[in-house]
Protein backbone atom coordinates (compact mmCIF):
# COMPACT_ATOMS: atom_id res chain seq x y z
CA UNK A 1 0.00 0.00 0.00
CA UNK A 2 0.71 3.38 -1.02
CA UNK A 3 2.32 6.04 1.68
CA UNK A 4 -0.67 8.32 0.64
CA UNK A 5 -3.12 5.48 1.51
CA UNK A 6 -1.23 4.23 4.55
CA UNK A 7 -1.56 8.25 6.03
CA UNK A 8 -5.12 8.29 4.47
CA UNK A 9 -6.24 4.82 6.34
CA UNK A 10 -4.09 6.23 9.67
CA UNK A 11 -6.34 9.15 10.04
CA UNK A 12 -9.59 7.63 9.02
CA UNK A 13 -8.93 4.47 11.12
CA UNK A 14 -7.95 7.12 14.21
CA UNK A 15 -11.20 9.12 13.72
CA UNK A 16 -12.98 6.66 13.91
CA UNK A 17 -11.68 4.77 16.88
CA UNK A 18 -12.24 7.77 18.50
CA UNK A 19 -15.59 7.34 18.64
CA UNK A 20 -16.02 4.50 20.97
CA UNK A 21 -15.04 6.48 23.90
CA UNK A 22 -16.09 9.93 23.92
CA UNK A 23 -15.60 12.60 26.54
CA UNK A 24 -19.18 13.00 28.84
CA UNK A 25 -21.58 15.33 27.77
CA UNK A 26 -24.98 14.08 27.08
CA UNK A 27 -26.64 16.57 24.70
CA UNK A 28 -23.00 16.96 22.48
CA UNK A 29 -22.92 13.01 21.99
CA UNK A 30 -26.73 12.96 21.50
CA UNK A 31 -26.39 15.79 18.70
CA UNK A 32 -23.43 14.50 16.90
CA UNK A 33 -25.29 11.03 16.84
CA UNK A 34 -28.73 12.10 15.45
CA UNK A 35 -26.82 14.60 13.41
CA UNK A 36 -24.02 11.08 12.03
CA UNK A 37 -27.60 9.16 11.75
CA UNK A 38 -29.36 11.52 9.73
CA UNK A 39 -26.11 12.68 7.55
CA UNK A 40 -25.34 8.95 6.84
CA UNK A 41 -28.93 7.32 6.13
CA UNK A 42 -29.69 10.17 3.38
CA UNK A 43 -26.37 10.25 1.96
CA UNK A 44 -26.87 6.65 1.30
CA UNK A 45 -29.94 7.01 -0.25
CA UNK A 46 -28.85 9.50 -2.43
CA UNK A 47 -26.48 7.65 -4.01
CA UNK A 48 -28.68 4.61 -4.15
CA UNK A 49 -31.08 6.85 -6.07
CA UNK A 50 -28.51 8.02 -8.04
CA UNK A 51 -26.85 4.90 -9.30
CA UNK A 52 -30.85 3.68 -9.83
CA UNK A 53 -31.97 6.75 -11.62
CA UNK A 54 -29.37 7.25 -14.16
CA UNK A 55 -28.75 3.56 -15.22
CA UNK A 56 -32.67 3.50 -16.28
CA UNK A 57 -31.50 6.54 -18.15
CA UNK A 58 -33.96 9.05 -15.92
CA UNK A 59 -36.86 6.95 -17.35
CA UNK A 60 -38.19 5.65 -13.80
CA UNK A 61 -38.89 7.99 -10.89
CA UNK A 62 -41.49 9.17 -9.01
CA UNK A 63 -41.92 12.72 -10.49
CA UNK A 64 -45.67 13.13 -12.29
CA UNK A 65 -45.57 16.86 -13.51
CA UNK A 66 -47.95 17.03 -16.08
CA UNK A 67 -46.35 18.31 -19.52
CA UNK A 68 -45.27 20.65 -20.63
CA UNK A 69 -44.91 21.93 -17.10
CA UNK A 70 -42.69 18.87 -16.62
CA UNK A 71 -39.32 19.87 -18.34
CA UNK A 72 -39.48 22.81 -16.30
CA UNK A 73 -39.69 21.25 -12.91
CA UNK A 74 -36.76 18.94 -14.17
CA UNK A 75 -35.07 21.81 -15.33
CA UNK A 76 -35.24 23.00 -11.60
CA UNK A 77 -34.53 19.88 -9.96
CA UNK A 78 -31.11 20.05 -12.25
CA UNK A 79 -30.17 23.86 -11.08
CA UNK A 80 -31.16 23.41 -7.38
CA UNK A 81 -27.98 20.93 -6.96
CA UNK A 82 -25.33 23.20 -8.38
CA UNK A 83 -26.46 27.08 -7.19
CA UNK A 84 -26.55 25.90 -3.80
CA UNK A 85 -23.87 23.62 -3.65
CA UNK A 86 -21.47 26.58 -4.46
CA UNK A 87 -23.17 29.45 -2.41
CA UNK A 88 -22.88 27.00 0.57
CA UNK A 89 -18.50 26.96 0.07
CA UNK A 90 -18.84 30.71 -0.66
CA UNK A 91 -17.74 32.20 2.75
CA UNK A 92 -21.45 33.74 2.87
CA UNK A 93 -22.70 30.04 2.56
CA UNK A 94 -20.27 28.73 5.36
CA UNK A 95 -21.41 31.61 7.65
CA UNK A 96 -24.78 30.35 7.13
CA UNK A 97 -23.85 26.41 7.96
CA UNK A 98 -22.19 27.40 10.62
CA UNK A 99 -24.99 28.50 12.36
CA UNK A 100 -27.96 25.49 11.06
CA UNK A 101 -27.00 23.64 14.10
CA UNK A 102 -27.81 23.97 18.29
CA UNK A 103 -25.87 26.68 19.59
CA UNK A 104 -21.85 26.32 19.65
CA UNK A 105 -21.97 22.98 17.71
CA UNK A 106 -22.25 24.60 13.98
CA UNK A 107 -18.96 25.07 13.04
CA UNK A 108 -17.63 21.67 13.84
CA UNK A 109 -20.76 20.12 12.40
CA UNK A 110 -20.53 22.51 9.03
CA UNK A 111 -19.06 19.47 7.26
CA UNK A 112 -22.39 17.16 8.46
CA UNK A 113 -24.92 19.86 7.49
CA UNK A 114 -23.13 20.44 4.26
CA UNK A 115 -23.59 16.41 3.30
CA UNK A 116 -27.32 16.65 4.44
CA UNK A 117 -28.02 19.29 2.61
CA UNK A 118 -26.03 18.04 -0.85
CA UNK A 119 -27.45 14.58 -0.37
CA UNK A 120 -31.37 16.17 0.28
CA UNK A 121 -30.76 17.76 -2.96
CA UNK A 122 -29.73 14.69 -4.96
CA UNK A 123 -32.49 13.00 -3.36
CA UNK A 124 -34.99 15.20 -4.45
CA UNK A 125 -33.42 15.81 -7.79
CA UNK A 126 -33.27 11.54 -8.52
CA UNK A 127 -36.55 10.79 -6.83
CA UNK A 128 -38.97 13.41 -8.27
CA UNK A 129 -37.66 13.28 -11.78
CA UNK A 130 -40.62 13.43 -14.23
CA UNK A 131 -39.60 10.73 -16.66
CA UNK A 132 -40.30 12.06 -20.01
CA UNK A 133 -41.64 8.28 -21.16
CA UNK A 134 -39.07 8.13 -24.32
CA UNK A 135 -36.29 6.07 -24.89
CA UNK A 136 -33.96 6.47 -27.49
CA UNK A 137 -32.15 3.01 -26.97
CA UNK A 138 -31.41 0.34 -24.55
CA UNK A 139 -28.47 -1.83 -23.84
CA UNK A 140 -29.67 -5.52 -24.50
CA UNK A 141 -27.33 -8.76 -24.39
CA UNK A 142 -23.62 -8.45 -24.66
CA UNK A 143 -23.81 -4.30 -24.59
CA UNK A 144 -26.04 -4.10 -21.62
CA UNK A 145 -22.96 -5.88 -20.22
CA UNK A 146 -20.34 -3.50 -21.68
CA UNK A 147 -22.25 -0.50 -20.27
CA UNK A 148 -23.38 -1.77 -17.16
CA UNK A 149 -19.30 -2.78 -16.57
CA UNK A 150 -18.22 0.56 -17.72
CA UNK A 151 -21.01 2.40 -15.43
CA UNK A 152 -20.30 0.48 -12.50
CA UNK A 153 -16.23 1.43 -12.95
CA UNK A 154 -17.01 4.62 -13.32
CA UNK A 155 -18.46 4.63 -10.05
CA UNK A 156 -15.68 3.09 -8.58
CA UNK A 157 -13.22 5.86 -9.86
CA UNK A 158 -15.78 8.40 -8.52
CA UNK A 159 -15.86 6.42 -4.88
CA UNK A 160 -11.88 6.30 -5.42
CA UNK A 161 -11.35 9.94 -6.18
CA UNK A 162 -13.68 10.57 -3.21
CA UNK A 163 -11.40 8.33 -0.85
CA UNK A 164 -8.36 10.36 -2.34
CA UNK A 165 -10.44 13.82 -1.51
CA UNK A 166 -10.75 12.72 1.97
CA UNK A 167 -13.28 10.27 3.01
CA UNK A 168 -14.13 11.72 5.97
CA UNK A 169 -15.44 15.14 4.51
CA UNK A 170 -16.78 13.86 1.32
CA UNK A 171 -19.13 11.66 3.28
CA UNK A 172 -19.79 14.38 6.21
CA UNK A 173 -18.64 12.36 8.53
CA UNK A 174 -15.62 14.56 9.78
CA UNK A 175 -18.27 16.86 11.52
CA UNK A 176 -20.26 14.57 13.72
CA UNK A 177 -17.27 12.64 14.78
CA UNK A 178 -15.57 15.74 15.43
CA UNK A 179 -18.28 16.81 18.27
CA UNK A 180 -18.48 13.41 19.31
CA UNK A 181 -14.90 13.70 20.80
CA UNK A 182 -14.99 16.97 21.43
CA UNK A 183 -12.30 17.82 19.05
CA UNK A 184 -11.61 20.77 16.07
CA UNK A 185 -12.20 19.16 13.05
CA UNK A 186 -8.99 18.18 11.03
CA UNK A 187 -9.05 18.23 7.28
CA UNK A 188 -6.90 16.59 5.02
CA UNK A 189 -4.30 18.25 3.37
CA UNK A 190 -4.72 19.52 -0.10
CA UNK A 191 -5.02 16.18 -2.34
CA UNK A 192 -2.09 15.48 -4.58
CA UNK A 193 -1.81 11.60 -4.44
CA UNK A 194 -4.02 8.80 -5.72
CA UNK A 195 -6.08 9.73 -9.14
CA UNK A 196 -4.77 13.71 -8.11
CA UNK A 197 -1.63 12.74 -9.47
CA UNK A 198 -3.37 12.25 -12.64
CA UNK A 199 -5.73 15.25 -12.75
CA UNK A 200 -6.41 17.83 -10.44
CA UNK A 201 -10.59 17.01 -10.77
CA UNK A 202 -10.95 13.43 -10.45
CA UNK A 203 -14.33 14.08 -8.44
CA UNK A 204 -15.64 15.69 -11.20
CA UNK A 205 -14.12 14.07 -13.98
CA UNK A 206 -15.71 10.74 -12.46
CA UNK A 207 -19.45 12.19 -12.01
CA UNK A 208 -19.20 12.95 -15.35
CA UNK A 209 -17.79 9.94 -16.83
CA UNK A 210 -21.16 8.36 -14.59
CA UNK A 211 -23.29 10.32 -17.01
CA UNK A 212 -22.59 9.05 -19.96
CA UNK A 213 -21.97 5.34 -19.30
CA UNK A 214 -25.55 4.22 -18.89
CA UNK A 215 -26.75 1.52 -20.91
CA UNK A 216 -30.23 3.51 -21.31
CA UNK A 217 -30.69 6.90 -23.19
CA UNK A 218 -33.37 9.04 -23.05
CA UNK A 219 -34.19 12.98 -23.73
CA UNK A 220 -34.28 13.33 -19.98
CA UNK A 221 -30.75 11.67 -19.05
CA UNK A 222 -28.87 13.60 -22.64
CA UNK A 223 -30.32 17.07 -20.50
CA UNK A 224 -28.89 15.58 -16.81
CA UNK A 225 -25.64 14.80 -19.00
CA UNK A 226 -25.11 17.79 -21.30
CA UNK A 227 -26.07 20.08 -17.82
CA UNK A 228 -24.07 18.62 -14.84
CA UNK A 229 -20.93 17.97 -17.49
CA UNK A 230 -21.28 21.97 -17.86
CA UNK A 231 -21.29 22.35 -14.12
CA UNK A 232 -18.54 19.42 -13.40
CA UNK A 233 -16.23 22.02 -16.18
CA UNK A 234 -16.66 25.04 -14.77
CA UNK A 235 -17.27 24.58 -11.27
CA UNK A 236 -14.20 23.17 -10.57
CA UNK A 237 -12.50 26.76 -11.50
CA UNK A 238 -14.00 28.36 -8.17
CA UNK A 239 -12.90 25.40 -6.05
CA UNK A 240 -9.05 26.17 -7.69
CA UNK A 241 -9.32 29.84 -6.65
CA UNK A 242 -10.25 28.82 -3.10
CA UNK A 243 -6.93 26.19 -3.13
CA UNK A 244 -4.93 29.42 -4.16
CA UNK A 245 -6.21 31.78 -1.84
CA UNK A 246 -5.14 28.57 0.85
CA UNK A 247 -2.71 26.66 -0.18
CA UNK A 248 -0.28 29.47 -2.52
CA UNK A 249 2.79 28.35 -3.85
CA UNK A 250 1.72 25.06 -3.75
CA UNK A 251 -1.62 24.88 -5.00
CA UNK A 252 0.23 27.11 -8.03
CA UNK A 253 3.07 24.31 -8.17
CA UNK A 254 0.92 21.80 -8.46
CA UNK A 255 -1.31 23.37 -10.74
CA UNK A 256 1.29 23.79 -13.26
CA UNK A 257 2.62 20.06 -12.74
CA UNK A 258 -1.14 18.54 -13.31
CA UNK A 259 -3.20 18.85 -15.89
CA UNK A 260 -7.21 19.58 -14.77
CA UNK A 261 -9.08 17.30 -16.33
CA UNK A 262 -7.35 15.23 -19.03
CA UNK A 263 -4.26 13.13 -18.47
CA UNK A 264 -1.09 14.01 -20.24
CA UNK A 265 -0.70 10.50 -22.23
CA UNK A 266 3.19 10.05 -21.43
CA UNK A 267 4.71 7.57 -24.59
CA UNK A 268 8.50 8.77 -23.92
CA UNK A 269 9.30 6.33 -20.79
CA UNK A 270 6.90 3.49 -23.07
CA UNK A 271 8.94 4.30 -26.46
CA UNK A 272 12.34 4.14 -24.43
CA UNK A 273 11.41 0.88 -22.87
CA UNK A 274 10.72 -0.57 -26.43
CA UNK A 275 13.89 0.41 -28.16
CA UNK A 276 16.26 -0.95 -24.89
CA UNK A 277 14.27 -4.47 -25.40
CA UNK A 278 15.07 -4.72 -29.13
CA UNK A 279 18.52 -3.45 -28.57
CA UNK A 280 18.65 -6.55 -25.86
Amino acid sequence: MARHDHSHFRRLYRLMVGNFNPPPGKSRIAVALIYGAVCHVIFTAAVLAMIAAMYFGMSESFGRVPQPWAWLANIALIAQFPLAHSFLLSKRGRTILARLAPAGYGPTLATTTYAIIASTQLLVLFTLWTPSGIIWWQAEGSALVVWSTLYALAWLILIKASYDAGAEVQSGALGWMSLLQKIKPVFPDMPTMGLFRLIRQPIYVAFALTLWTVPVWTPDQLLLAVSYTAYCLLAPQLKERRFAMLYGERFAAYQARVPYVVPRLRFGPLLAKRRLARRR
